[in-house]
Order: C-alpha cells, then structure tokens, then sequence
C-alpha cells in the first residue's frame, strides 16, 4: 500500500516518462523493425511485494520494449492495420484517465454513453447513412458481425413467433453467402447457428463477390424460408464488393435479413471516386465497421449499425433481465441492453477526438492516400520481371505472386518479414500461393513502397 501512495505521489513524474517514451517511439516509428524473432512466453511468478511503477517500466523497457513492433508504423501491411492518428492517441489516454463504464445515456450518472450517441452520429454522416440506424462500439469488427448477427438470429425467431434468446433455437436458421470473413463465421459458432451451416452460395467468374443468380436459385430453393444473408463490403483479398442494387431488389421479394461486413470497406464511402462500390448499402439491415483499421485508432474500435426498425429484437438479446437494479431495459435506452458487454471502457473517444480533428476531408484524404499507393506498388508489380499481381486492385489491397514457380512464395515471405522493413501476410487465390498487401495507414508514403519494393527484389536477387 505504501508503494501505491507513493506511486500516486509521483504520477506526474511516471507519466512524463511515459509520454516521452511514447513520443519516441513515435518519432522513430520508421526506423522500428515490423517483425522480430521472440522466445516462449516466460511462467511469471508475483513477487510478495511490488516494485512500484517506475521500476516496473524499467522492467519494461529491458525485456519487451526493445522487441515491440512497429505495428502501427507505415510499413506494415498485414491484418489491415490502421495506425493511430494523434488526435486518436489522445481521445485513448483521456478514456483511460477518465476511465468511464459507458452505459446509459440518461440517469447513469456520466456523460460518456451521450458521447458514444454522437459518435455514432458522426460516423453515420463520415459514410452517408441515414440516421435511421442505430450503433455502439465493441472490440473489433468480430464482435461487431456477433453483434449483428445475434439481432438477425432474434429476427428470425420472430418469423416462426419464437423468441430465440430466451427459448433457444428451436428452428433451423439458413444462412447464405459467398466469401464471408472467418469472423463471421465464428459468430454464427458462438450464437448456436453453427459454423459448418452456411449455405455457400458461388461468387462470380474470377472474382470473391457474390453471383447475384445464383443466390436468388439458393433462395428458391428455400421455399419461402426465413434466412440471413452475409454479404461483403469488402472482402478480405481483393476487397471485391458485393451488387448491393441488386440484392437490395431481391429483399423486395423474398425475406431475409441483410447484413453487411463492411470491416474496411465501408471507409470506400469517404472517397469520391470509390463510393459507388456501396450505392444502396444503406438498405441493409445491419453493417459492420472495424475503426481499428481504416479511422486509424487504436485497438480495440469497431462499431455495429443496426436499423432503428429492430431495437426491440436486439434489446431482447442483450438485455438484463434479471438484474432489477438496472432498471427496465425497454424503458430507457443503455448500451447495458443494447450489446454484449455490460462493463465498457469509453472506447468511443478515441474516434470523437479523430473525427473532430479531421473531418470528412481528412479522411477523404487518408482513403484516396492509401487507394493510390495501392495502384502504384501494383504498377510497379506489374512493370517487374519477378512478380504478377493474382487479382485486380478494386481498392487498397493487393494479391501478387513470384513469376518464377521455383521460388517458394512462403520462404520468400517469411524472408521478407525476417527484413523487419514490411510486414505482410501469405494468401491463396486462384489456385495459387500469393502475398497479401494492405494499405490503411495514414503514415504511409510512395518512398515506404518504393523502399519494400527494393527489398523485394534484392531479396530474389540473392
């Protein structure tokens, strides 16, 4: 106890130290490795007494500091990785200082879950979405499809007049798509639809969005079944996009519920020239955003939109029931009811103070950024002798391979991680062993792609 005072004592020392390394380790973020080789994580064993905070960051700083990487620098293109913005950075520590359990938006005693609201708002206006959709922040764009796909499973409890989250599913739940992100997948694990129960519905010739004919015969085959439908705003190689004007007409005709992953893509609604790969996306039922990537905030940001129209099926999921204290859940809206989690950091401040800082403009600018690097490191692909791109560029993700077939495309990219001067990620498309490169970070220049893309042809040239 007595080091805890004496901590407290010093917080101000403590947190100098803490911005300063901070700050360092930001100035030189591009000279920071984006890989390292690390041993097996150590059985840590708690000493009876503390050693206070300033020598716990010296432990730090001896054994992990210098093994961090720069995953939030411009060169790493794995994962869809955003990088923080300042303004993001310093919404993250005022929702640590402030340190809120963000729930309702009246008589809960803090203003925070009033913020969320708003952000929620401005996110809405950054894309062009009605405000008829209602949203809030989880940890990723996981639990965000978690999120939407439990109201969608509630929907379709309703169509049999079953409450699903109280009774059980007690009736089979269809779901329909053609290339949905792992993520989606595991949610439909964890809500009891099940994993393997996905009614694969073919993608186009040479491409991952979905065969318009064909999903409307899978439907047919339904028989006027209720089901869900996953679609992509943006899939994970290619960033293909599914016809959302053509499937927002087969909603016209056949019942289901629409629901849209959008983790990255969605941000395609900030740039001029790209906004038409989501014409009519608004007329789903619910969207996935993952702000971690493209707002560039730090982990763990991702939102859920769901229509107003649902409010009532999805606090009938996520509400406390059993918890008098809490109040009426349909009475007065709170996130408490409303998502998965009931205790909540104030994650929504990271984006307020980003989306305050820069506007539409501002990320305008970040998309069309990242877009034509995207072009650039693919027109420099193209141009070479040693490397072929294995898909179109639709927007900021890149497929490419070796030409030459005796090179093994995993050793090279395991080399070419081992560099620490980019990160990127192994694919498979087309049939063929590839490289996958995103480009969400608003750090990142054309001399981050002309240096990788030297590294890359040194490296074969060895």
């Amino acid at each position: 106890m007595n080091q805890l005072i004496e901590d407290a004592k010093a917080l101000d020392a403590l947190l100098n130290a803490t911005k300063n390394q901070g700050l360092d380790y930001l100035t030189n973020i591009n000279d920071r490795s984006t890989s390292v080789s690390v041993t097996a994580a150590e059985n840590g064993v708690l000493a009876e007494a503390g050693v206070g905070a300033k020598e716990a960051l010296n432990l730090f700083n001896q054994r992990f500091e210098p093994i961090m990487v720069a995953s939030s620098g411009p060169r790493f293109w794995g994962f869809v990785t955003g990088g923080s913005t300042p303004a993001s950075i310093v919404g993250d520590w005022l929702a640590t200082v402030y340190d809120q359990n963000t729930q309702g938006v009246t008589g809960h005693g803090d203003v925070s879950a009033n913020i969320e609201v708003e952000t929620i708002s401005l996110l809405l206006d950054l894309f062009g979405l009605p405000k008829s959709f209602l949203g809030g922040f989880v940890t990723g764009a996981t639990m965000s499809n978690f999120t939407c796909l439990a109201v969608a499973r509630q929907w379709l409890g309703k169509c049999y007049n079953k409450d699903f989250a109280k009774e059980g599913i007690t009736e089979k739940i269809n779901v329909l798509s053609a290339t949905p992100h792992s993520s989606a997948i595991k949610s439909l694990s964890l809500l009891g639809i099940g994993s393997g129960n996905v009614i694969k519905v073919n993608a186009m010739d040479d491409r991952e969005a979905i065969s318009i004919t064909d999903l409307e015969q899978q439907i047919e085959k339904l028989n006027g079944q209720p089901f869900i439908l996953i679609s992509s705003g943006g899939t994970v190689n290619t960033v293909d996009f599914d016809d959302f004007t053509a499937i927002k007409q087969l909603k016209q005709k056949y019942n289901f519920w629409w629901h849209i992953d959008a983790a990255f893509g969605g941000f395609a609604a900030c740039s001029t020239d790209y906004a038409h790969l989501l014409k009519d996306w608004e007329y789903a039922d619910s969207i996935t955003i993952d702000n971690h990537k493209w707002l560039n905030v730090p982990y763990e940001s991702a939102v859920f939109l769901v229509k107003e129209e649902h409010k009532v099926l999805q606090t009938e999921t996520f509400q406390n029931s059993n918890a008098p204290y809490l109040g009426d859940p349909m009475e007065n809206f709170s996130y408490l009811n409303f998502l998965p989690e009931n205790s909540r950091r104030l994650k929504a401040l990271p984006a307020w103070f980003t989306l305050t800082a820069y506007g539409k403009e501002g990320y305008r600018a970040i998309v069309d950024n990242c877009i034509t690097l995207a072009h650039y490191f693919q027109e420099k692909l193209e141009n070479s002798d040693q490397f072929m791109m294995l898909a179109p560029v639709i927007l900021n993700n890149l497929c490419f391979t070796i030409k030459d077939d005796n090179q093994d495309v995993s050793t090279f990219l395991a080399d070419l991680n081992k560099s620490g001067k980019v990160f990127m990620t192994p694919t498979f498309y087309n049939g063929r062993k590839g490289i996958r490169a995103s480009f969400v970070n608003w750090r990142t220049t054309t001399a981050d792609v002309d240096l990788v893309f030297d590294v890359m042809v040194n490296l074969l040239a060895r």
